[in-house]
């Protein structure tokens, strides 16, 4: 899709998008054919039409050799949006073209853009990509078409920052719409070997390093309890490591960034409900996450040091499977009692943590994964859930956040909840039950970092959407790439 700024109009635009602020109108709105702003001045008298934020209305149009498809957008208050709202009104406007078959956009923004230029051309290119996004592969009949420009008409005294802005946002959208197809694939296509031989190309091609461990390797380094969950499956588990150098001056002080790689999780024998297992092929979302955002810091060669850790696996149930009741080592040699064998996620992670921290000495850890029902339940399908041993960190992550518009919610470490995941019979158990779940997994993995700087984002709950909305399509979100990019480039 082509995404540029207009210094001369075409005779003819097909589709044709108008943004006003609710005290604003037509006049305001600069460059605007006379005869379209005639016939919008028609519709906009036969049809009750305020400039509300977020309120759209599409109409077609037939004038010669100009347009044929006007989409109307309340802009509200323009000294209230933020980088989140524009995202929602580009985003919503550009799907009603979609929704007219349009293909070539002119987008007219009629209200003072309270951002700076850059971040509202890095807004444009993001939304554009990601609402125009669809994972139709296996469908025959799928349209294969979707928009082909938006272009953006509006008089700035230089197009350099702007430019720069659409730049970035097309690689923060391209990473993020990776990471959308790895998680949108069905488990008999991505599994650990596949995501490992995806993460080989995609290092191949940006530039950055890779090693994976099989079987054997794994148990010469002692990462039992991450063994102990891919046991119960045919398919072999991969540790997949790969390392970012963007600042070769400072190697030691790297960050490790973790994803959980569960390429499917039936449970176990705490087996799922069959409702509950038709979208676990999304439980390697972190994963993809972890591998969205190397390819943008890659993209972007930010002046920062990244290990990534990806424990590729599947929790199924067979006869060499694990059991509830079983006792099991950790790589960092910690006993783990077994109370939950859908509580899978946290045991990978911990090995993998475990292998950044004892081996690459990364300075700080970062992990993200599909991991609790109980973070769905607490926060919904719009707010991931953070918790950090480091307000440093935190407050990074939530300046990203704000960036991105990716909503993040910290919940606390609670230090008497730790009672809840002492074992009897070994050091932790894996579960602490049905209170605060989302809480005693982050704590269970707090266990393992070695008291350096720590944040835990679980994203189980806006890792995919059931319905359109915003930027977000039906499936996968690509949640977290931005947000980790951002994040890493406030850590350079």
């Amino acid at each position: 899709m082509k995404i540029d700024l207009l210094r001369k109009l075409t005779e003819h635009m097909e589709s044709v998008i108008v943004m006003i602020d609710e005290k604003g109108d037509l006049d305001s709105v600069e460059y605007l054919p006379e005869n379209i702003r005639q016939a919008i001045q028609l519709y906009l008298k036969q049809n009750e039409f305020k400039f509300e934020f977020n309120r759209i209305r599409s109409f077609p149009i037939v004038l010669p050799k100009h347009c044929n498809n006007v989409v109307l957008c309340g802009v509200g208050n323009a000294k209230e949006l933020n980088g989140a709202k524009l995202r929602t009104l580009f985003a919503n406007a550009l799907r009603a073209v979609m929704k007219l078959n349009g293909r070539e956009v002119y987008l007219f923004p009629a209200f003072a853009n309270p951002l700076g230029d850059v971040q509202f051309g890095h807004i444009l290119a993001e939304s554009a990509l990601l609402a125009e996004y669809k994972f139709n592969k296996y469908q025959a009949d799928a349209e294969t078409c979707g928009l082909e420009a938006v272009h953006l008409v509006m008089e700035l005294k230089t197009t350099r920052h702007i430019n720069r802005g659409i730049l970035e946002g097309r690689i923060f959208a391209d990473a993020t719409n990776l990471a959308r197809d790895l998680v949108n694939e069905p488990a008999n296509v991505v599994n650990p070997d596949t995501l490992a031989e995806t993460a080989r190309k995609l290092a191949l091609k940006h530039g950055f390093s890779i090693d994976v461990f099989g079987p054997d390797k794994l148990r010469r380094i002692k990462m039992d309890a991450f063994l102990a969950v891919a046991r119960g499956s045919a398919a072999e588990p991969r540790l997949i490591l790969m390392s970012y150098h963007g600042n070769p001056d400072s190697r030691s002080k790297s960050i490790g960034l973790i994803g959980k790689g569960l390429t499917y999780d039936s449970g176990g024998y705490c087996l799922k409900s069959p409702q509950g297992m038709v979208n676990m092929k999304t439980d390697m979302a972190g994963a993809a996450a972890v591998l969205g955002t190397f390819v943008a810091i890659s993209t972007l060669k930010l002046k920062v040091n990244v290990f990534g850790v990806i424990a590729a696996c599947e929790n199924m149930v067979s006869g060499h499977a694990y059991h509830a009741g079983d006792v099991i080592r950790s790589m960092a040699g910690k006993t783990i009692e077994v109370n939950n064998t859908d509580a899978e996620g946290r045991l990978t992670l911990v090995d993998a943590i475990h292998y950044a921290v004892s081996k690459e000495r990364v300075s700080k850890v970062i992990d993200i994964a599909t991991l609790t029902g109980a973070a769905v339940g607490a926060l919904g399908n719009q707010i991931s859930m953070v918790m950090s041993n480091n307000d440093a960190l935190l407050n990074k992550a939530k300046h990203a956040a704000d960036f991105t518009g990716e909503l993040i919610w910290q919940l606390p470490s609670h230090e008497e909840y730790l009672d809840l995941i002492k074992s009897d019979i070994a050091d932790l158990k894996n579960s602490g039950g049905p209170l605060a779940g989302a809480i005693t997994a982050g704590l269970f993995i707090r266990e393992f970092v070695d008291k350096k700087p720590w944040l835990h984002i679980d994203i189980a709950g806006t890792a995919h959407k059931d319905r359109e909305s915003g930027i977000n399509t039906n499936g996968a979100t690509g949640v977290g790439v931005r947000l980790l990019t951002q994040l890493l480039r406030e850590l350079e």
